[in-house]
């Protein structure tokens, strides 16, 4: 590592760790909630189409493999937004509870 690197590395690791900054808007905890819990839920459901293979007659090729992961994004975002498996609520009242802790 070069000297500079060694600088830049020592200094950015003495600055203070600064929370998030509190957002009071609860629209926006809710929206950053389903947003993870949508990821949640695309990582769920792309472990469960692994196994399942694109050939056969009425099979899509390859171009249903390429396709699949937006196919995946878009079922687990429809699935967050109608309540998903509850993962929302939960993150929504934590970050609602860290926000007014840190007012």
């Amino acid at each position: 590592m070069s000297a500079e690197a060694l600088q830049v590395s020592t200094a950015a690791q003495s600055q203070p760790v600064t929370p998030p900054a509190p957002t009071r808007n609860q629209m926006a905890a809710r929206k950053a909630a389903e947003d993870f819990e949508s990821v949640f839920i695309n990582e769920f459901l792309g472990t469960m189409f692994d196994g399942i293979s694109t050939d056969g007659p009425f099979g899509g090729g390859p171009g249903e493999g390429m396709f699949r992961s937006l196919m995946l994004d878009q079922y687990a975002k429809q699935l967050a937004h109608q309540g998903g498996f509850g993962l929302a609520d939960a993150v929504t009242r934590e970050l609602t509870l860290m926000q007014a802790e840190h007012s």
